[in-house]
């Protein structure tokens, strides 16, 4: 019998050669930006380096002026390229992505390289909490802010799923170029409704919704 316990629960566990595709809802893309880094991006340009099927690119794509997409497998959308090898010809104004969670300090040393101004992964809460990266990482290059989900991002593995449910907590790591503070914490407030849309989602689930 599964063990549904909370804490059990809010483990994600994957294989090390697991490609690690769990989509992003949109509105979680969303609340980012109006959230957290704010709508003065149209005319900035951005990379989205672990884009999948496109989900958090195309929601990108809303608020800058170009979205680059790129990913290291095939999923139909943007282009075929292993990032943590990628050795590019520009920078990015802005690196924003949903990093597979065993490279994402791997990510994160490669946005901060090739960002102009700033990076954002979106993370398990739990990453923050690591002696190693805080030696590694946090210590050396801290994020400007810790932006924690108030609500719960749902996450299926290969999917976007309106109705998915979870108990993983999760936050936006943000890296500002421009800014020379210490690490802030701040809260996304209740925002699912307000930036969730219907055609975020296949047509087969809304009507099943």
């Amino acid at each position: 019998m599964q063990n549904t316990s909370h804490a059990v629960m809010a483990q994600r566990v994957e294989p090390r050669d697991s490609l690690d595709d769990f989509p992003t809802p949109p509105w979680a893309t969303r609340a980012l930006i109006e959230h957290v880094i704010g709508r003065d991006v149209q005319y900035q340009n951005c990379l989205e380096p672990a884009c999948g099927a496109g989900h958090m690119a195309r929601t990108l794509d809303e608020y800058f002026d170009t979205v680059t997409g790129q990913d290291v497998a095939d999923y139909g959308y943007g282009d075929l390229q292993d990032y943590l090898t990628f050795e590019p010809n520009q920078r990015w104004d802005w690196v924003i992505t949903n990093p597979p969670f065993r490279l994402a300090e791997n990510f994160i040393d490669q946005a901060l390289k090739m960002s102009r101004a700033g990076c954002a992964m979106l993370v398990r809460t739990t990453f923050i909490e690591s002696v190693g990266r805080y030696r590694r990482l946090f210590s050396q290059q801290p994020p400007t802010k810790v932006a924690q989900f108030v609500e719960r991002v749902p996450m299926v593995k290969g999917r976007l799923d309106k109705k998915a449910s979870t108990a993983t907590g999760y936050c936006w790591l943000v890296w500002q170029k421009n800014e020379t503070s210490s690490s802030e914490l701040v809260w996304i407030p209740p925002c699912r409704k307000k930036l969730e849309f219907d055609d975020d989602y296949p047509t087969s689930q809304l009507q099943l919704v």
